[in-house]
């Protein structure tokens, strides 16, 4: 079994080391990886209508897979000072960065492309064929472009880069294999995962979360049974290190945040079912998850779920 060491810099990084790698040879070599989190932010928005729905954003991470010399960054921030300061924690590593992955098309996962690249040349990015799509579609489609320059205006790019189409399913770095899983549903359909074995380590994306309410607005109740099935797919992987795309800045990168993603998911569409009104499931949600980042999260999905019934 490969021995793993999590240490913790500081609230807002994460360092994983591979103290006996499963395996040594010229086809394998050590990779290491670091998290850095962006805490929660303000944004623009609509006032809130209750305790908790004042606009904020919640916490994400962007993960350093590294060798020796190179290094693949894995999603990428969203706003200007959030990539610079990403960027300037990248360069203290002293690596090559040679290439971005982005695991899902929502575009807080891979607007900061744009911005990376005045840091780092023309790096490429790289996602698979349906999130390259998914990403595509966000960049051009006019609501949803406009949703992102209306919550962040001026702290993101006007016309931001995508990533390009990955085919392959893994990425090669420094002879060390980084395999990706094309998982399905997360918080939106056609998620991935990066699995890292020689670190016993998952990248989540937004498949997992860690301490901060999860984006279920994309889903109906049977989608999120998808995502929990989903979610025991990651768990069969055995991981030892487990790092979600929205990440609060205290929280351990524990496999924990697999079977409380799945609770959380539970309780969301019990919940949904039960309550009639935005504001009761608002409150039961806080209830079974009182300290979990960003509660507009739950405000926004719940007046979703009301609406979906309502249309149905």
């Amino acid at each position: 079994m490969t021995d793993v060491i999590l240490r913790v810099d500081d609230d807002r990084h994460l360092a994983v080391r591979a103290s006996y790698p499963d395996q040594k040879g010229p086809h394998m070599s050590d990779v290491n990886l670091d998290v850095h989190i962006a805490p929660m932010r303000p944004m623009k928005g609509a006032p809130p209508e209750g305790p908790g729905d004042e606009p904020m954003w919640s916490p994400m991470s962007a993960t350093l897979i590294h060798g020796e010399n190179e290094a693949i960054l894995i999603d990428t921030l969203v706003t200007f000072d959030q990539v610079d300061a990403l960027a300037e924690w990248i360069k203290g590593f002293g690596k090559r960065l040679i290439g971005i992955y982005v695991t899902h098309g929502h575009s807080d996962h891979w607007i900061g492309i744009s911005r990376l690249r005045k840091h780092f040349g023309d790096v490429p990015a790289w996602a698979r064929p349906k999130v390259q799509q998914r990403a595509a579609f966000e960049a051009t489609n006019p609501g949803l472009s406009g949703y992102w320059q209306s919550v962040f205006p001026g702290e993101i790019p006007a016309q931001p880069d995508t990533p390009d189409t990955l085919d392959s399913s893994t990425i090669e770095l420094e002879g060390s294999e980084i395999k990706i899983v094309d998982i399905g549903w997360g918080d939106t359909e056609f998620s991935t995962i990066i699995h890292v074995p020689s670190l016993a380590a998952v990248v989540g994306g937004d498949v997992v979360y860690n301490q901060v309410h999860m984006m279920t607005a994309e889903t109906d109740a049977t989608t999120r049974q998808a995502w929990i099935d989903n979610l025991n797919e990651i768990a069969a992987l055995d991981p030892k290190i487990v790092v979600s795309g929205h990440h609060r800045v205290d929280a351990p990168a524990s496999p924990e945040s697999i079977g409380e993603s799945q609770q959380y998911l539970r309780d969301f569409s019990k919940v949904a079912e039960e309550q009639e009104t935005v504001e009761d499931i608002v409150k039961a949600m806080l209830e079974l998850h009182p300290d979990r980042d960003t509660p507009r999260v739950v405000w926004h999905c719940a007046r979703d779920a009301v609406k979906k019934r309502e249309q149905a």
